[in-house]
């Protein structure tokens, strides 16, 4: 073991040998301590007795560039992970983090990361920097397992959703009656349904008036589109539709929607245009559906359920807003009934 010298400032510095250029030239990784004493010594030789162990030859994981472990893991895991996530993560490798990629995994430091968070910081959304700093931590515990990450990364950002209100729906709903849009936007209005469940959902999948969403289409690394199992496992449940829903898939055998999730948004927003409806996402008609379940005094439990969502905490953070939003509007009817109640009965007494 690399034993401590100490310098004249007083500090304590342990050098280990690290590589051999391809000059021949020796290179050794110095690991130094401030405190003089005699813990300052240990300290050095224990930080420099770590990194002799996990040196790596060029067969070791940890000599790998960061750019080659990540490639590693992603081929490691494409037989588990969703096709959408094998995208977003093939598509990182090539354009995110590149200040990380060229770096063996053994010298990357918290500084380096955090320096590689930092400038990312700067081009993208909070919510894309934390997804790049959860793969970083992904293959250092792959690969170098005893790092542990202490990263400070940008404060989340509160979503803006969008609530459409029930006459917007309502406007919708019949404009597109009798087309190929009008399931998709019943089965997410009233389910809620996500896009992807609704372009995978089988007449197989339909008993009555209760739909199993058990599918969900994505896009894979090829830009393909492919059907995998839910989102999540909250997302395999069980969904009763209103009769004048489930009349609308009568007859129909095989995919109820011939439709992609692109095609679904595409149409969408022109189908807003045309009637005139303030601009938002198909996927907030899920927005509404949650708001009007819990104006209706609906348990969240039940709200999790039918939506998918996998816990209360999921629920809250994303939809939160939109259910007070919705319960203010509920409280205004409220106060409006017993102001009215007061200017009638209790006056006229």
């Amino acid at each position: 073991m690399a034993k401590a010298k100490k310098l004249p400032s007083g500090s304590w510095r342990c050098q280990v040998f690290d590589h051999t250029d391809e000059n021949g030239k020796r290179h050794y990784r110095s690991f130094t301590v401030d405190d003089p004493s005699a813990a300052g010594r240990r300290e050095a030789e224990r930080l420099a007795a770590i990194f002799a162990a996990e040196k790596k030859t060029e067969s070791n994981p940890c000599a790998m560039p960061f750019r080659t472990a990540l490639a590693q893991y992603i081929s490691d895991r494409e037989a588990v992970l969703s096709p959408a996530t094998i995208r977003e993560y093939k598509r990182s490798l090539k354009t995110d983090l590149q200040d990380l990629m060229d770096k063996r995994i053994c010298d990357l430091t918290q500084d380096i990361i955090q320096q590689a968070i930092n400038k990312e910081s700067m081009t993208h959304s909070p919510k894309s920097v934390r997804n790049m700093h959860g793969l970083i931590s992904a293959v250092l515990r792959a690969y170098r397992p005893e790092f542990a990450l202490h990263t400070a990364l940008p404060q989340k950002e509160r979503p803006e959703l969008y609530i459409p209100t029930d006459a917007e729906v309502k406007k919708i709903i019949e404009y597109v009656s009798g087309t190929v849009m009008e399931l998709p936007v019943l089965l997410a209005a009233f389910g809620p349904m996500r896009r992807g469940e609704i372009c995978a959902l089988d007449s197989r999948h339909i008993d009555g008036c209760t739909v199993h969403v058990c599918q969900n289409m994505v896009r894979n690394d090829r830009g393909e589109w492919v059907i995998k199992q839910p989102k999540s496992y909250a997302g395999n449940r069980y969904i009763d539709y209103p009769d004048f829903v489930a009349q609308k898939w009568n007859g129909i055998s095989g995919p109820v929607v011939q439709l992609n999730p692109a095609n679904i948004s595409d149409r969408f927003q022109i189908i807003l245009k045309h009637t005139g409806v303030h601009p938002f996402r198909f996927h907030d008609l899920r927005h509404y559906s949650a708001s009007i379940l819990h104006a209706l005094g609906i348990p969240d439990a039940y709200i999790m359920q039918r939506g998918g969502w996998g816990s209360d905490g999921v629920l809250k953070a994303v939809y939160r807003h939109a259910l007070d939003d919705k319960a203010t509007e509920m409280n205004m009817r409220a106060n409006l009934y017993f102001q009215t109640l007061c200017n009638t009965k209790c006056n006229t007494e």
